[in-house]
């Protein structure tokens, strides 16, 4: 018996579109959450940024530069696929294509070259990750119009363009020094040895690998001048003065301090360690790319909607550190390291007194934040926190990009583990319910771990707070929508 025509027509369809691959380089039709494109170089960056952590040392200012314009340019690429987005570097026409295979070829040329450049040495890592997409980093980047060339000039743009930026990259201030040297020539006005003015910031003494004592000098003391991408000027929300020496303020933020520190539950050494990070640490930058990645994986994310989220997020903890160091260099603010000391140098108190000690009864004047001796306190001044500044601006950047402020995460983490001994490890989870109340803790654990002063802390989460708004303004006029009513701060 003969089918009828349209039978045979449909099965002909059918039989076509089940042989057909699908449309993405994924093999995927509607690659989500962790399987989309974008996801996959964000994972690539944070790999990157740990390897340059164990490199270079600690430098979250300079990683979260590297963080921001790598996402940049994967905006840029991506919007030139996009009607009403506008790159923020990237000069090219819109190209007229709806194909998700396009738009992630693109995005994965951008990701590559501007990877390449900040994290060098890791330009064989990149390029396998290239390979595993079945992708050749040479081929039709010279071809007009192809989503290749699209990708390659949209990193070529932002490279460019940030150039000279203030950061130094490129030791464009002196060509006979080093990358990143301070060319400000900052130098503080306390030694490690004698400290003559309480209010400043005093370098502190580190024990390397070998035993031997070594004093850090201050990271990037010249970040505040350093172009914003969203900011109007690095000093546009500058933090007000701290407390000062002689005041009641100071004196009851130093002595809560101390107080915390003595009475650290296992969930709150566990939040100092989390958020302080050990070895391969990505930073706090990478720490909220990878809070980002998990409301990809909890929403099931496609690329379109991965590539302006991280985008926001990157470009928000990027301008976040530049204004965090305005305020910082600014001030010259001292650590509680130095004001524990002042405050308590010859009363007895319960601390933790570092590895080979444990937790006991001491002088004020050996007191010590809650650290190993590799790495005792951040080698930069105290106001405003870091940490506070950057997770009070990425968690606001993420409520105003979702709509809400729900984050609904749990982390399993051994607490004591980047600390203490073996056998003072404690297991537990980590519970961070909104993404304000993850931005409070973040911020609260650097109180709790002695590197700093509630000042430091509520500050810092207000800086924050302004400059996402300033950052989710920018994104919009990016992505060519009006501006929304603004929350409260």
């Amino acid at each position: 018996m003969k089918l009828p025509k349209f039978f045979l027509a449909c099965l002909l369809l059918c039989l076509c579109q089940c042989s057909s691959k699908p449309d993405s380089i994924t093999g995927q039709p509607n690659p989500l959450g962790a399987d989309n494109i974008a996801y996959y170089w964000a994972a690539v960056a944070l790999e990157a940024t740990a390897l340059d952590t164990e490199r270079f040392a600690p430098r979250p200012t300079i990683t979260s530069r590297y963080l921001g314009l790598i996402f940049t340019a994967v905006f840029d690429a991506w919007s030139t696929y996009h009607t009403t987005a506008t790159p923020v570097y990237l000069k090219h026409p819109k190209v007229q294509s709806d194909r998700l295979k396009d738009k992630e070829i693109a995005i994965s040329y951008a990701a590559y070259y501007t990877l390449r450049e900040y994290y060098y040495a890791d330009s064989s890592l990149f390029k396998s990750k290239m390979k595993a997409l079945g992708l050749d980093p040479l081929q039709h980047i010279e071809r007009e119009g192809s989503p290749q060339r699209v990708g390659y000039l949209a990193a070529m743009a932002v490279i460019q363009a940030r150039k000279h930026d203030g950061a130094n990259q490129y030791s464009e201030a002196a060509p006979s020094k080093p990358p990143y040297f301070d060319y400000t020539n900052y130098k503080p006005v306390n030694t490690p040895d004698i400290n003559t003015d309480l209010n400043r910031w005093q370098p502190k003494y580190f024990r390397g690998a070998d035993s031997s004592l070594f004093a850090p000098k201050c990271l990037t003391p010249f970040w505040q001048k350093v172009t914003p991408i969203s900011l109007d000027s690095p000093d546009q929300f500058r933090s007000p003065p701290p407390p000062y020496v002689g005041s009641e303020q100071l004196k009851k933020e130093v002595e809560e301090v101390v107080a915390l520190q003595a009475n650290m539950s296992p969930e709150e050494k566990g939040l100092v360690e989390f958020m302080r990070d050990g070895p391969q640490s990505v930073q706090q930058a990478g720490h909220w790319l990878m809070f980002a990645q998990k409301v990809s994986e909890r929403d099931q994310h496609d690329l379109d909607t991965d590539v302006k989220m991280y985008f926001l997020n990157q470009i928000t903890a990027m301008d976040a550190f530049i204004a965090s160091w305005d305020t910082k260099m600014f001030y010259d603010y001292a650590r509680p390291y130095a004001l524990v000391h002042h405050y308590f140098k010859d009363q007895d108190i319960w601390g933790w007194g570092g590895y080979n000690t444990g937790w006991t009864n001491l002088k004020g004047s050996q007191w010590r934040p809650y650290s190993p001796e590799v790495f005792l306190c951040p080698p930069f001044p105290s106001y405003v926190s870091g940490h506070s500044t950057i997770s009070g601006a990425c968690a606001e950047a993420l409520r105003l990009f979702k709509g809400s402020d729900y984050f609904g995460i749990s982390v399993p983490f051994t607490a004591g583990s980047l600390t203490e001994p073996k056998e003072e490890w404690q297991e537990i989870v980590l519970h961070f319910p909104s993404f304000s109340q993850a931005a409070e803790m973040a911020g609260m654990s650097r109180v709790l771990g002695g590197y700093h002063i509630q000042s430091d802390n509520t500050e810092g989460l207000i800086l924050g707070r302004k400059v996402a708004q300033q950052a989710y303004a920018f994104y919009l006029s990016k992505m060519g929508e009006k501006p929304r009513v603004k929350s409260p701060i």
